[in-house]
């Protein structure tokens, strides 16, 4: 299907001088207050199927950007170009970030199944040279209530237990951006008030760009909404 957005609140909508996502715009660091991502007639194809089509948006530093709409109108699609995971087809997508700085999680875990609990954030934070690392991992591993699993292999773990895994690994490195994609997805009542607490107290302190079909959740996290139809 193809994706057309529409943002709640005024954005500025100068055009800006950029590079694509694989354009050295993605490096630049940009000024407080202006945009840290920012997408002018982006489109994606696969194939022959277009994903999304013109699509022009803006996140400012510090921002938060909530995206909602149906299943297949191209949210994911949007957050995987956002974290530098796909590249547009057309159009300029300008983030400011290097990518080692973003965090990403999706509907895939992305946590080696044979690997423990522990030794999938290990080798992470090896990854991302995360410093002080292993206090890093045994907090975030308290904090998502896995800490008891710690030795046991991610492949055995349930749907919800993997997507705690997985929000473990998209923060390890306190990333600048985050990019979640239905983070609320798999997870049990408890699971989900330990992310609206996260959320909540992460929100000061970074950029993000969230799909859900739970927007009321983090509504009140949210400057800019994105709507799909």
């Amino acid at each position: 299907m193809q994706g057309h957005g529409r943002e709640r609140h005024d954005q500025s909508g100068q055009g800006q001088e950029g590079k694509g996502r694989e354009g050295e715009g993605r490096e630049r660091q940009g000024e407080p207050g202006s945009p840290l991502i920012a997408a002018r007639s982006l489109g994606k194809r696969y194939g022959d199927k277009r994903v999304l089509d013109g699509l022009d948006f803006e996140v400012e530093r510090g921002g938060f950007m909530l995206v909602t709409g149906p299943n297949g109108s191209g949210k994911t699609t949007l957050l995987r170009l956002c974290a530098g995971l796909a590249a547009p087809t057309t159009g300029i997508l300008d983030v400011r970030l290097p990518r080692e700085t973003i965090g990403f999680a999706g509907h895939e875990p992305l946590v080696y199944r044979e690997l423990t609990a522990i030794e999938n954030l290990d080798l992470y934070g090896r990854l991302y040279r995360v410093a002080e690392r292993r206090e890093r991992i045994g907090m975030l591993l308290e904090r998502f209530g896995l800490w008891q699993a710690r030795n046991e292999r991610a492949g055995s773990f349930s749907r919800g237990m993997q997507q705690r895994l997985s929000l473990c690994r998209a923060l390890l490195h306190e990333p600048e951006l985050l990019v979640l994609d239905e983070p609320f997805s798999g997870l049990d009542d408890a699971g989900a008030e330990l992310l609206d607490r996260e959320l909540a107290e992460l929100r000061p302190r970074g950029t993000f760009v969230v799909s859900t079909h739970e927007p009321d959740r983090i509504l009140a996290l949210a400057n800019t909404r994105l709507a799909f139809t």
